[in-house]
Parts: structure tokens; sequence; C-alpha cells
């Protein structure tokens, strides 16, 4: 059974090299990942937040988000 993540981002160069890293070191037999471009979705903004994103980009996985570097605050894409 393959765990479920969300890797939510807002399209800026951080994002973007975290995106493409994400998409080499993840097991896609093992993961179903979404992608999520929040300056493009802005409707998910609360979503992310409510599972305890706080800065873009980040990976979340089974409900555990993780902070990937630091390319923009959730707070910046409102």
């Amino acid at each position: 059974m393959k765990t479920s993540a969300t890797f939510y981002h807002a399209g800026c160069p951080v994002c973007v090299a975290a995106e493409q890293q994400l998409a080499d070191a993840i097991d896609p037999a093992r993961f179903d990942i979404e992608v999520v471009h929040l300056g493009e979705a802005k409707a998910r903004i609360p979503e992310a937040e409510a599972v305890g994103v706080k800065s873009v980009p980040a990976l979340v996985i089974a409900g555990q988000p993780f902070h990937i570097n630091f390319g923009a605050a959730i707070a910046d894409l409102k």
C-alpha cells in the first residue's frame, strides 16, 4: 500500500529545485505524491496550514510536515 504525500510549493527557485530533487529521491512505488502549487491554488493554503505547513517548500507525509529549505512563508502567499 502506498503512503500519501503532498508537496506544497510556490514556484520559486528554491521550491523548483526541491521538487526536482524530490522527484529523484522519492520512490514512486512507495509514495503517492501530489504536487500543489500554492501560488496557483490559493484555496488550498488553509489545508496546508491545517497540517502544520509554515513555509514552502514543504513535504507532508501521512499528515506530518517536513519543511525543506526556505522559499516563502505561508503568510506571504495569502
